[in-house]
């Protein structure tokens, strides 16, 4: 969905997902005490939900790297299919996974659709750089913005 849809659009619908008011995101609240709507976890989650496509196409092309032939004597040692993975393949495409990550993060550093439906522009909870820079623009003041926009990463 996160290819397809628009930021925002998705955010909507993450938002609504998660919400006290709908069912799973009751289930959340009274079994885990995990309220994700207008707070920083579920600024995370919804960030990661968005930015895991992002990842795919680093770490397929690190797999694909790999050597058949990696997998195949790690099986003929007697180890499982989780063993293979997490001791074998994964250290493996080390690179990929790192590239993966830092385009990932990049991406969402600059997300605003998600990040505003997910958290809302809460000063000192959920106001992110992009939301605050887009906030000064609306309201006139492009100093606050331009400020905003030459100290945020």
């Amino acid at each position: 969905m996160p290819l397809v849809l628009p930021p925002s659009v998705l955010g909507f619908y993450l938002l609504l997902a998660f919400s006290p008011g709908n069912a799973f995101g009751r289930f959340l609240d009274e079994t885990f005490g995990l309220r994700l709507v207008f707070g920083f976890e579920g600024l995370v989650v919804a960030s990661v939900l968005f930015s895991l496509p992002f990842m795919v196409h680093p770490i397929q092309s690190g797999f694909q790297q790999l050597p058949r032939s990696l997998t195949e004597a790690a099986y003929t040692l007697g180890l499982s299919r989780r063993t293979t993975l997490l001791r074998i393949l994964l250290p493996n495409i080390k690179p990929a996974l790192l590239s993966g990550v830092v385009i990932s993060f990049a991406h969402t550093i600059g997300e605003f659709g998600v990040v505003l439906m997910m958290g809302g522009s809460i000063p000192g909870v959920t106001r992110v750089a992009s939301i605050a820079i887009y906030d000064e623009v609306e309201s006139l003041n492009y100093a606050a913005a331009n400020f905003y926009a030459f100290c945020s990463p």
